[in-house]
Formats: structure tokens, sequence, C-alpha cells
């Protein structure tokens, strides 16, 4: 007895955070500046800033293959490998077919990375705030519930992240695309230039601005002292930067966390549940499998912050069942899982454009033009809800003549050739109770965990947004001058946008949602979620920006309500 209370006391924490990515990042950062001894459980192995990016400094020559994945590893990886950030270079922050496997129900492409850092390794790193119209729509339109909170919740915590974060962008006075605490913005390139000019004059309610992005273009005293240095415009992002010139996990937050001396971050460990006191009537812990022993260890704390991603955080609520919660931790409203939505990408295009053979840009910019939302705005305006965001960018390819031989062909093959621009969506997706991830009841993992049943699909909503996008996108290269215009359905699977929110929805009623205005689970106040899995509604904008606000929040909540021994 006196040995189970001594390990018992060993592994006491005030708080437990499940995750090391992105919003799990910033949780540790949070709890630990405000004295809270934090422990945080990563699945995946460790990954420390600068000396464990192998190939971060390496040349295309260097590599076996020229960055391109050999024939078996595509064969034994089809989800993996349709990952445009996975290459030979990159390819060890991604989780393979193999290593975690789920069950398709619905084609569902789910891109993970199990590591110290997560996804903010490989994210692209595009920040939009929402807008007092995203968090409005649910209760206007007539779908999924009412978000609990408002822009002006959330505003000041915008700009607290990103202060430390630090993101590039401009002051566009937008009101559906508000503008945040910028450093100075990357520049547009004269065809960009252009197509902005004559989106302007032909359209009124359509503006082109540089992507807001979370590098460091100007880096202030607060990253100084995070210890990261100004953006060099490779991108080469994906490899691990060992500048710290975007945001990551492993470059900012958890460095910060770890000098308040109050982390302990322990990997490899596979969180199978959320333990619940029935008598307490609150959770207590997390139940932890090791990833290579696969021996269980029990760890205790006064609140949880689950920050696994959106599926993972949805496999580990459903999986924490008790006589409390039989079919999952806080799942009163039978919800949990439901009401998973992603961002549609379906749509994309290219064009070619004469003029402006005298220019050129350098480096390789980090961002591309953006178009905030125009469709359905501020009202109700066409056959279908919400609407897309709009991204475009216009190159040069070199070596496009490889005319002549010697040193004539070697002398053509350095000269750029004509402009080309590609255009792309990003669509909201309104959630709907088919779209759901549930537990299988008979097929598990190798840390004896259910495996993940995926049933999302597209409807007829997202079928109308991708054709608007089309039409739109086409007429506005026309009008700009494009020639040689194409558009295409990529007909990829949910999933492969890597932005799938929801499942434990945030409400005002806990008959329709699993977490409350704060992030935390109606009926176990002590559990918070904060990472996709909270998201009421997509948005059209690129979502990590505001899982990093909602963290912030919650974790500010937690420590008052802390001292307040209301938990």
């Amino acid at each position: 007895m006196n040995l189970n209370l001594k390990a018992a006391a060993q592994n006491t924490y005030d708080a437990i955070v499940v995750g090391s990515g992105i919003s799990g990042g910033w949780a540790a950062k949070e709890l630990c500046e405000k004295g809270l001894r934090t422990l945080v459980l990563e699945r995946g192995r460790d990954v420390k800033h600068v000396e464990d990016y192998p190939t971060a400094m390496k040349h295309p020559w260097e590599f076996d293959h020229r960055l391109r994945m050999p024939a078996d590893f595509d064969a034994a990886n089809p989800i993996a490998t349709k990952c445009y950030a996975l290459d030979e270079a990159t390819q060890q922050f991604f989780v393979k077919d193999a290593e975690h496997p789920y069950i398709q129900e619905k084609p569902f492409d789910w891109i993970r990375g199990y590591q110290v850092g997560g996804k903010s390794l490989i994210w692209a790193r595009q920040t939009q705030r929402w807008s007092p119209y995203e968090f409005e729509a649910p209760a206007r339109d007539g779908f999924a519930v009412d978000w609990p909170i408002r822009y002006a919740d959330l505003a000041p915590w915008y700009s607290h992240v990103e202060k430390f974060v630090g993101i590039s962008g401009n002051k566009d006075g937008l009101p559906h695309l508000p503008d945040g605490e910028f450093l100075p913005p990357w520049e547009l390139n004269c065809l960009e230039k252009h197509i902005q000019g004559s989106v302007r004059e032909n359209y009124a309610n359509r503006h082109v601005i540089i992507g807001r992005c979370a590098h460091l273009t100007q880096p202030q005293p607060i990253h100084l002292q995070q210890g990261r240095g100004q953006c060099q415009a490779r991108h080469l992002c994906y490899r691990g930067c060992p500048y710290g010139g975007y945001f990551s996990s492993n470059s900012s937050t958890l460095p910060w966390a770890a000098k308040t001396g109050k982390l302990t971050l322990r990997p490899h460990s596979v969180v199978h549940s959320i333990i619940y006191d029935e008598q307490k009537g609150k959770a207590t812990g997390v139940r932890v499998v090791d990833a290579h022993n696969k021996q269980t260890t029990e760890y205790f704390a006064k609140i949880i912050f689950v920050n696994a991603a959106c599926l993972n955080s949805n496999l580990i609520l459903l999986n924490s069942t008790s006589q409390r919660f039989p079919n999952g931790l806080g799942n009163d409203s039978g919800v949990l899982g439901r009401y998973v939505a992603f961002h549609n990408y379906r749509g994309s295009g290219g064009a070619t454009y004469d003029g402006f053979q005298d220019q050129y840009y350098s480096g390789r910019r980090p961002t591309t033009a953006f178009m905030p939302s125009f469709r359905n705005v501020e009202k109700q305006e066409t056959d279908f809800l919400r609407g897309y965001m709009v991204a475009f960018a216009a190159s040069r390819q070199q070596g496009e003549s490889r005319e002549g031989f010697g040193a004539e062909l070697k002398e053509n093959l350095t000269k750029p050739g004509p402009w080309g621009v590609f255009i792309m969506m990003q669509g909201e997706t309104v959630p709907k109770a088919e779209n759901h991830v549930r537990l299988s009841a008979d097929q598990k993992d190798a840390w004896g965990v259910p495996q993940l049943i995926t049933s999302v699909g597209y409807d007829d909503n997202d079928e109308k947004v991708f054709r608007d996008f089309t039409v739109q996108a086409a007429e506005m290269l026309e009008k700009a001058g494009c020639k040689n215009i194409r558009m295409g359905d990529s007909g990829q699977a949910p999933g492969l946008d890597v932005h799938e929110m929801g499942g434990a929805r945030m409400g005002r009623d806990p008959k329709t949602s699993v977490l409350n205005a704060w992030n935390q689970v109606h009926a176990c106040k002590n559990v918070f979620v904060t990472d996709g899995a909270c998201m009421t509604s997509v948005g059209n904008q690129n979502p990590s920006i505001t899982f990093m606000a909602l963290t912030a929040r919650a974790t500010n909540r937690a420590v008052e309500e802390l001292k307040r021994r209301n938990l």
C-alpha cells in the first residue's frame, strides 16, 4: 500500500496535457507560466529543436532519390503519400499507414504527425482570425448549434497569441477578416499585384491581400528571447526550421514552458483513456500505454487538457468510459464523435500570363495571395450555405526552354520561363450528424486501444461550393488577362485538407454539445478540450491560430477556477 501511494505521488501533477502539437504546446506554456507543475504526454518520439532536423540544410542532390519517395514506400503508404508536404526530406515527421491503422467507412485520408511538436513541424503556417460572421453563422443560418462565444470573447486572446507566435501581414481593414498584431508583411509580386488591381476594379466585395503567416519577418524582443531568428525565405519549412523562423511547438512554446522548471515532457506515451472518479464526480488522471513495452501507467492531476489533435482527441474521449459515462467521457448528449467537418480543397486551377517578361522576384516566399470569402458573408445570397477563401500565387518556372546543346542548353536552363498562376479554394463545410467517427467494437491497435472508424463525406452543399469556386476563379483570371485557364476537381477525400474539426463541439446546451463556453466538458469540468475537436463550425479560414487562442483563453480560465477551488 505504501509503495502504491509513493508511486501515485510520483505520478501526480497539477495539470496534464495530452499532445504536444500546436494547441498542446500552448496549453503547456500557459499552464507552466502560471506556476502549475505540468505533464505533457506525447505518443510519438522526442524531437528537439535544431538537433533533430536532420535534413534541414541538405541540397536536393544529397538525397538518394532527389527528394522523391521510392515506389515501394508509396505502395505501402497510399494515405500518407497523398500529403503534398511528404517527401524524402520530411517523411520522418509523418505517420506511416501501418503504424496506426484505422477503418474508413467512407474514404478519409488521416494525415498525422506523431512526435514532440506534432504537426506544428509540418503545418502550412497560414493564420487568419475568424470574424464575427463565423461565430454567428450557425445561429444565423440554422446549422450545427450556436457558438457559446463570439469574436469579442476571443479577440484579446488572438492578440495574446499573435504577439508571441509572430505573424506577418498587413492591416487590411476588412471586417470579415479582422486585423491582428502583425510583423511586416511579405510582398505580392508584379503579376499578383496586377490580379489584385483587376479584382478591385471588377468586384466591389472581393479583396486580394498578402497571406498572413506565422513567419518572423522582423523578430521582436519576445521572439529573440525564445531563441528564434528571422525567416530566411528558404521555404524548406516542413523539414524543421533551425532558425526558428516559423512558429512550432519545438522552437517556441515547449522550450518556453521548460524554462519555468514546471514542465515534464514524456514522449512514447499513448493515452488510452481519461480516468473518471465516480465518487468525486470528476476526472483524476489519464491511463497511458508505453509505446514500446506496452506497459500501462496512470498519471494524476487536478486538470486535464486534451490536445491530441481532432480525431485522436475524439478517440480518447470515446474510449474513456465509466459507469457515469458508458458512451464516452462527457457524452450525455450522444453527440461526441459527431458533427465532424473539414475544409473543402477539391477545386484548383491554373493559367498563364504573357506580360511582365522583364520582371522577377527574390527568395521563396512562405505565403501566397489570399482572397477572404465573399459568399454569404453578411447574409444568405446563394443556393448554398457559407463560402470559401481563395488562395493564388504567380511564379515563373526556370528552365522552360531546353533548346540547344552543351553551354547553350545550360544557359537556356537558367532563364525564367513565362508567368503561371496557380489558384485554389478553401471551402467551409457544414457540420452534420452523419459525419462522424466512432470506435470499432472488435479491432484494436497495437496498444490495445479500439481502432477509429471514420465516416465523413461530402454533401450536395459541398458540391455547389466547389462548382461556384471553379466558375468564379476562372472568371477572375480571365478578367485579369490570363490565358490557358484550366480548372479541375482533385476528387480528394476529406482529411487530406488536414483541417478536420469537431466531434466534441462547444455549445450552450449540454443536451446538444460536449463542451461549454470555456472548453470544459459540461459534465466533467476539470477536463478541457481546445484542439480542433472543440470546434462548433469550421469557418473558411485556416484554423490553427483559433486553436491557439482558444487554448490560451481556456488555460487562463482553468487556473482561475483552480484558485477558486471549483475544479
